[in-house]
């Protein structure tokens, strides 16, 4: 264990930092936003320009990394997200706070890919399922551990601003001070719709449903608790209970889907979420620990749908074809996480706070009715047929890169050791990163 670990150990500690950065400045901007006084419909649009900054990052940043390489493309996105968390801090207004986030997912995208790209190069056959779950914890924990930072200060002064500064900073040391040779150049990105389609139409409408509910709450929870009169600590504990419970019924829920046919799984799930999120919009509970206990109920369904609905399409697909289906349904996903945020704030605009659960009861409602409908148009992959569930990293907390890391993908080939004749190369690829 301590030999895989300890070639990427320097690298995983940059991760843990920015998603720290992450996780605090996501949840920073709506609470202050709301505070500000700013619409709902442009809160809902800060997770609009986030998402859309991201897939266009995921197409476009391996031609940056191409140009001027690994290491200075890291440091550089890594920066401009720091001085772009100083700016918000700085420039109170919602139209450059939409500008800057555009540029803040875009550069999450370059980082992430470069990251990924990393870990995939010092990974094994052996040692990559170790490291790609490590990374999912770390990423989970990252997002997490900056939510629950918002307590200990105040969200009306700069103070969690530079905190995200910092953490940036923090997250591009381990990377610069290393010696380690630099990866092979990032795989381009591209979205093959049709095929996705035909592979799977319950994964593909499935996905792109779950972005919608999944966006749409991510950006706009926070604003949602801070308008139903929740206090800043109760929305940071919200947001990662709901984060946390999909975590846990992960497992679970892939477990039983691998015993029956995983539509039916999808449609349970989906109608749980669907459920709860009724009971919110209808109810409108006072009590915290009512909203709380909902928001898990939620959460441990809302978030526990991506994963089974990539099992799912994989089950149609070979093992060669699971980095193209699961990447092309990641940037689908994508698209969905646009698309929520800009119907969900008009929505709440209207019907008030608790108009953000009526968007995510209907995208799983119909990811119920359609996985249903689905179930008797094609018959499942026999269960002795189907691949073991593996649990994947929803959303755009990740890029496809990381997919190369999942046990599920083909095995990695040896690649040639150019450096061979150079024995102070050799030396500096055995570096950890």
């Amino acid at each position: 264990m301590r030999n895989n670990l300890l070639p990427v150990a320097a690298l995983l500690l940059g991760t843990l930092f920015l998603f720290l950065g992450n996780g605090l400045q996501g949840l920073l901007l709506p609470v202050r936003g709301t505070a500000e006084g700013y619409p709902t419909t442009i809160l809902g649009l800060f997770g609009t320009l986030w998402a859309t900054g991201f897939v266009l990052g995921c197409f476009f940043a391996p031609n940056v990394v191409k140009r001027i390489g690994h290491v200075r493309a890291f440091s550089v996105f890594t920066a401009l997200i720091a001085i772009v968390s100083l700016l918000t801090g700085i420039l109170i207004d919602p139209i450059w706070w939409l500008a800057l986030r555009a540029v803040t997912g875009f550069s999450t995208a370059g980082t992430s890919m470069i990251i990924e790209s990393w870990l995939n190069e010092r990974a094994t056959n052996e040692s990559r399922g170790v490291i790609f779950s490590l990374y999912i914890a770390i990423t989970l924990f990252g997002v997490v551990g900056g939510q629950m930072m918002i307590p200990f200060g105040e969200t009306s002064t700069t103070f969690f601003f530079m905190i995200c500064g910092i953490l940036y900073c923090v997250a591009m040391l381990p990377t610069l001070l290393s010696r380690a040779a630099s990866p092979q150049p990032l795989k381009q990105v591209r979205l093959d719709l049709r095929g996705l389609y035909r592979n799977s139409p319950v994964s593909f409408l499935g996905i792109l449903l779950i972005g919608i509910a999944n966006g749409a709450f991510g950006t706009l929870g926070a604003v949602f608790g801070r308008q139903a009169g929740l206090s800043d600590s109760t929305v940071a504990a919200m947001m990662s209970v709901a984060i946390f419970s999909g975590a846990v019924m992960q497992l679970p829920a892939g477990r039983i889907s691998d015993r029956i046919d995983r539509r039916y799984v999808l449609a349970a799930l989906a109608g749980v979420g669907a459920l709860a999120g009724l009971l919110i919009f209808l109810v409108e509970p006072g009590q915290v620990w009512i909203v709380l206990t909902l928001i898990a109920i939620y959460g441990a369904a809302a978030n526990a749908l991506y994963p089974i609905a990539v099992s799912h399409a994989n089950d149609f697909a070979t093992p060669e074809d699971f980095v193209k289906v699961s990447g092309g349904l990641l940037l689908l996903y994508g698209i969905g996480t646009i698309i929520g945020p800009t119907i969900g704030g008009p929505i709440m605009t209207a019907s008030g706070p608790y108009g953000l659960f009526m968007i995510t009861a209907c995208a799983h409602m119909l990811i119920t009715a359609y996985a249903i409908v689905r179930s008797r148009r094609r018959a499942p992959v026999p269960a002795a047929e189907r691949e073991n569930f593996s649990p994947v990293n929803a959303g755009t907390a990740t890029t496809p890169e990381s997919l190369q890391l999942s046990p599920r993908a083909a095995p990695l080939e040896e690649l040639p050791d150019e450096g061979a004749d150079d024995p102070q190369e050799e030396e500096r690829s055995n570096e950890p990163v």
